[in-house]
């Protein structure tokens, strides 16, 4: 006979709020990510393109420039640097992971 799993002693409600608490861990996690001065504009970028599921434009002139700055601590300078960086690589955003 095997041992009972963790998950199995656990009753719904709190494995709802364990895997709530889970998600919102994580969510503060990418959120500090991608404002963190730790990071490169371009770390920081792709972290907010993850957080959001939304790629940055190539349009150097898009309104959601100003978003992605202010939510990454960047200027809109360092934000449109980063767009020309992968113009110029040809590089497209990554692809949305799906968490």
């Amino acid at each position: 006979m095997t041992a009972p799993r963790m998950g199995d002693l656990i009753n719904p409600a709190e494995r709802l709020a364990r895997e709530e608490h889970e998600r919102s861990e994580k969510r503060r996690q990418d959120l500090a990510e991608q404002c963190s001065n730790l990071n490169s504009p371009e770390v920081r970028i792709r972290t907010w393109e993850r957080v959001h599921q939304l790629r940055m434009p190539s349009d150097p002139a898009h309104p959601i420039l100003d978003v992605i700055a202010v939510g990454t601590r960047l200027t809109l300078e360092e934000v449109r640097e980063e767009q020309r960086a992968r113009a110029a690589w040809g590089l497209k955003p990554a692809p949305m992971s799906r968490s």
